[in-house]
């Protein structure tokens, strides 16, 4: 099929990948512009703008798509078919009636739960036991468009948001793939109205620990906010990411360790969390157990 691909982070790269492997014919890629990175604050362009570069793909990356111009160059691609996977922009209904087949969704999440920006982090911050990828035809509501194929995943118990990540890139990778083989012979089934969850946008504000919650929210506060924006303390004048966690049966005053392992009390009688990985203030992030060889922390310091 002729394609328009437009995605921008690294989530969307595998995607991009499977189609051109799979012999469709990339009329175009679009992403966000470069922004400013790195220490220097030059522009890098995003991840899909230089592996289509490298892939020796055509790459548009307009700022909006309100333009009638820009939705005229979109018009003119005469795509069978846009696939859109964290893009980035909200597409205009000029945009998404262009391709003669309209537009696919790659969306992580088991619709019509966790609509929304931030689908990965809800789930685990919500203790979800299991999500997946949808392929969904595009409309102007926000993730309300009926879903072609749906492919599920367990979500483990140390499970963090980069796990799941990568998991359900590759899986929208085969997902799409898969949708587009089979695309004459799939219902498009309606969402149901039961079962709508949001998936709000990650704040910062959500990443400072309060050791008084119980444990099991803390867990999954930490790992669903791994690796960013990262769930963290304040320990020795500086900020400390937990990046990795367990939960643990052991019981004690909320933030004091209970063994030499980073065994951490969390709110009365719910148990503890065991630190699994963590990242100092300008450092690396490392596992516990290296971190512990440095920087002993032993029973009953308070974090």
């Amino acid at each position: 099929m002729r394609l328009i691909f437009m995605g921008t982070p690294a989530f969307s790269v595998p995607p991009l990948e499977a189609l051109v492997a799979a012999g469709h014919d990339i009329a175009c890629v679009y992403t966000q512009p470069p922004r400013p990175a790195g220490r220097g604050q030059k522009d890098r362009p995003s991840p899909v703008h230089a592996r289509a570069l490298e892939l020796g793909l055509p790459v548009r990356h307009p700022a909006r798509l309100r333009d009638p111009a820009d939705q005229a160059d979109f018009a003119a691609l005469k795509a069978d078919l846009a696939v859109v996977v964290a893009y980035g922009l909200i597409l205009p209904q000029a945009v998404l009636d262009a391709p003669a087949r309209g537009c696919l969704n790659i969306h992580a999440s088991l619709l019509p739960r966790w609509r929304g920006a931030a689908p990965i982090h809800r789930a685990i911050m919500a203790g979800d036991a299991r999500t997946g990828i949808c392929i969904m035809q595009m409309e102007a509501g926000l993730d309300t468009g009926p879903v072609l194929h749906r492919v599920e995943t367990a979500i483990g118990a140390e499970d963090t948001t980069g796990d799941l990540h990568d998991r359900l890139s590759h899986l929208g990778a085969a997902a799409i793939t898969d949708t587009l083989a089979r695309l004459d012979t799939l219902t498009p089934q309606p969402q149901p109205d039961a079962g709508i969850t949001y998936a709000a946008k990650i704040d910062k504000a959500e990443a400072a620990i309060d050791w008084t919650r119980p444990a099991r929210d803390i867990d999954r506060q930490i790992r669903g906010l791994s690796p960013f924006p990262g769930a963290y303390i304040d320990w020795q004048g500086a900020r400390l990411k937990l990046l990795g966690s367990r939960l643990a049966t052991a019981n004690g005053h909320p933030g004091t360790t209970l063994d030499a392992a980073l065994t951490i009390a969390c709110g009365f009688g719910s148990g503890a969390v065991q630190i699994t990985r963590l990242q100092r203030a300008g450092k690396s992030p490392q596992s516990a157990t290296d971190f512990l060889r440095g920087t002993p922390v032993p029973p009953g310091t308070r974090l």
